[in-house]
């Protein structure tokens, strides 16, 4: 996979349902290009839900965007890691970390960026549905 892809893959707040500052910001940068699948596994921490990748077959769903100008690659990048919290203070562990996944597409496979959680899962409760959006409306209808 190239490590310069301008895919980027969310599943969380950055997905279009939330619709936040964040999601305004992408929306500038990037295009939507889809719906996609990418193996991992969502986790519940008692405040937010967190998401790691797996080697099983755990998919999580979410959204793939593609940068609108190859020009704005740096700065794009740069403030979706400032947001993720990856540019942390020396001696302070990064919250989340961006790496290369593959996207799943229908029949295609499409390599992009995806944040994922950068910390223990233990003790956190699995989201077993790989939708975050799903869980949402699950929990706020019980």
């Amino acid at each position: 996979m190239s490590a310069t892809s301008q895919k980027l893959f969310v599943y969380g707040s950055l997905r279009s349902g939330f619709k936040n500052e964040a999601y305004e910001y992408l929306s500038k940068y990037f295009t939507h290009a889809g719906e996609g699948l990418v193996k991992g596994k969502f986790y519940f921490n008692g405040k937010y839900p967190v998401a790691i990748a797996t080697e099983n077959e755990d998919m999580i769903v979410g959204e793939l965007y593609s940068l609108n100008n190859e020009e704005d690659y740096s700065w794009a990048f740069e403030q979706l890691d400032d947001y993720e919290g990856i540019n942390v203070e020396v001696g302070q562990k990064p919250l989340y970390k961006r790496t290369m996944v593959h996207v799943y597409q229908e029949e295609k496979v499409i390599p992009a960026w995806i944040y994922w959680f950068n910390e223990s899962v233990e003790g956190y409760e699995a989201i077993a549905s790989g939708d975050l959006l799903n869980y949402l409306q699950q929990t706020n209808n019980n």
